[in-house]
């Protein structure tokens, strides 16, 4: 009886946290759909009255919010797709073969975790304009194929898979690539679920890097985009709020589609090695 208890006040008090982090984000998506001569009303209402869209059909004229949400899904679906394969190979080659200064040439590349960004931005700049990708959508989502963490999640993850699947594969005579990518990776979905998320979250976001790389409007992502609208928006700020609903949803939707195999992989990789 009394852990049961114990439990029912622990799910309370887990429903409580909830509701008071996700308050904020209804808050945001009702006042977007509230017409803004009722919006911010005291007390706060958690459903729009009166109900209208005319805030999200104001979007467009102000801002090209649909050249800038193309963009930032081009770079982000790239950025995502692109530095998972890099990670899975090189967590591969971290966790499976064996080569001269493997740890050392490791440990070399862990310690750019703790390199802040806008340290090496002059480097990275100086790069992509030699390589004439200044204000063009490459010099977003070519540094982001190299992904520090991911590489280290991913090859702590490999590490937890027996190696006896390795020799026999290559008793069948299997390869390095078959071992990989029909093995080692369909093993993998929890911890490529969880990096899909935080890669594709962290690139959709992205303020820092466009606001570097970018000059021209037309190659604008929707983080300066949002920018945008809030400095030259006079007054109406349910428009904004209606802008960033819209910018939240897509992470949103990535998030829910992923969500059982992101937490399968935090509950089961472990980051041991």
């Amino acid at each position: 009886m009394g852990r049961r208890t114990g439990g029912l006040v622990v799910d309370l008090a887990l429903w409580g946290v909830g509701l008071v982090m996700v308050a904020p984000l209804v808050w945001l998506v009702v006042q977007s759909l509230t017409a803004e001569e009722a919006a911010f009303a005291l007390p706060p209402r958690w459903v729009p009255d009166p109900f209208t869209l005319d805030n999200f059909r104001e979007i467009p004229g102000l801002i090209p919010f649909g050249r800038m949400a193309l963009n930032s899904l081009q770079v982000a679906v790239i950025s995502t797709a692109g530095s998972l394969l890099v990670s899975v190979l090189a967590a591969y080659a971290f966790s499976r073969l064996s080569f001269r200064s493997r740890d050392g040439i490791f440990m070399i590349m862990l310690s750019a975790l703790m390199v802040p960004t806008q340290m090496t931005v002059i480097p990275v700049f100086v790069l992509m304009r030699n390589l004439g990708l200044v204000d063009t959508l490459a010099a977003l989502w070519l540094p982001a194929l190299i992904n520090v963490f991911s590489i280290f999640f991913l090859r702590q993850y490999f590490g937890t898979i027996p190696r006896e699947l390795d020799e026999a594969a290559r008793i069948d005579g299997a390869g390095h690539l078959w071992i990989l990518f029909r093995m080692i990776v369909p093993l993998s979905g929890p911890a490529l679920a969880a990096m899909t998320i935080l890669t594709f979250e962290l690139s959709w976001n992205n303020y820092f890097g466009p606001l570097i790389f970018l000059s021209t409007p037309e190659n604008m992502t929707l983080p300066i985009g949002l920018v945008t609208l809030q400095s030259g928006q006079s007054g109406s700020s349910v428009v904004v709020f209606a802008a960033i609903t819209a910018v939240v949803v897509p992470v949103l939707v990535v998030f829910l589609a992923f969500q059982r195999s992101f937490v399968a992989s935090i509950a089961s990789a472990g980051l041991r090695g």
